[in-house]
């Protein structure tokens, strides 16, 4: 199983900084959502709202592009 990268809050010179996260205006307001960011290098973070100071998983922003309209073309319905 390939995982994605794991990007701790804190960058290093090779990892993005990630500010101004936000969740979904879809999300109810429930503890049960993840929160993005946007990096000034054009990536995208994702994180667990419960958890902040957790882990970060980060994407190209063309590889968020592809897969947010996956989800909007019901690529990965059950």
């Amino acid at each position: 199983m390939i995982q994605s990268p794991v990007i701790p809050e804190s960058a290093t010179p090779n990892r993005p900084v990630f500010t101004g996260w936000r969740k979904s205006s879809r999300s109810g307001g429930g503890d049960n959502c993840v929160e993005i960011a946007v990096s000034a290098g054009r990536h995208v973070g994702v994180r667990d709202s419960k958890d902040q100071q957790g882990p970060v998983l980060a994407f190209t922003l063309e590889k968020w592009v592809a897969f947010t309209s996956g989800i909007r073309d019901g690529e990965f319905d059950l």
